[in-house]
This record gives C-alpha cells, sequence and structure tokens, in this order.
C-alpha cells in the first residue's frame, strides 16, 4: 500500500500532467530524480524544455501550494535541471521552470499554472 501523502501528490502530478497535455505539452519524464532531488514533471514545449513542480494542497492550513516553492527549492530544481539536460546530451538554452499549484478543496480542484519561475 502506497504512503497516503505519496499518493495525494501523483493525484497531483496526474492531473498536472493532463492539463500540461491538453496545452500541447509533450511529457518526457515523471518523477525524475538525480542526486539533486526529484523534477516532477518534465515536457517540452515549443522546443523548449519545461521542468514543473506540482505542489497539491488539500486547504489553505499551510498556505498556497505554490509558497511552498522555496528558495532552496528552487535551487534544487535549478540543480537538477543542469543536470538531466547535460545527462540528456540538451545544451540548448530554451528551458525553464514552471510551478503547477493545485487546490483539492475545491470541485473541480483549483489549478494554476506559474511560468518562467526564477531559480
Amino acid at each position: 500500500m502506497m504512503d497516503p501523502r505519496r499518493q495525494f501528490g501523483n493525484d497531483g502530478e496526474d492531473l498536472a500532467t493532463i492539463y500540461l497535455q491538453k496545452k500541447g505539452y509533450c511529457i518526457l519524464e515523471r518523477q525524475w530524480r538525480c542526486v539533486y532531488g526529484e523534477i516532477d514533471v518534465i515536457c517540452e514545449q515549443d522546443a523548449e524544455v519545461v521542468f514543473v513542480e506540482v505542489k497539491s494542497r488539500h486547504d489553505d492550513t499551510y498556505g498556497y501550494p505554490e509558497d511552498a516553492v522555496t528558495p532552496a527549492k528552487r535551487k534544487h530544481l535549478a540543480a537538477c535541471a543542469d543536470e538531466y539536460l547535460a545527462l540528456h546530451n540538451r545544451t540548448e538554452d530554451s528551458w525553464r521552470v514552471d510551478v503547477i499549484a493545485i487546490e483539492f478543496d475545491q470541485d473541480p480542484p483549483n489549478l494554476v499554472h506559474i511560468e518562467a519561475i526564477d531559480v
């Protein structure tokens, strides 16, 4: 049996992936891991590699989901992105990090896509 927190995270990533596909993104990887951490979704849009951090919340007890992408988390995301690009011989300058924040206390869940965060 999967840890309920991990399952909740997977549910958020599933919703984010469906959203991205509907927007025309090509999904390359999910839950890609390296020594620096994990990227939830790696996709491509118009030849740009997009690294997506998905944050989900049941309610606002701990603030908005996007607030959980702290400066330390941003550094980890940038390091993971650099590692992914190097391992896949993708040296292009065209990449970015997005955040998808999902609030499950609404029906349907509220999804906010924040493009090109500072890392």
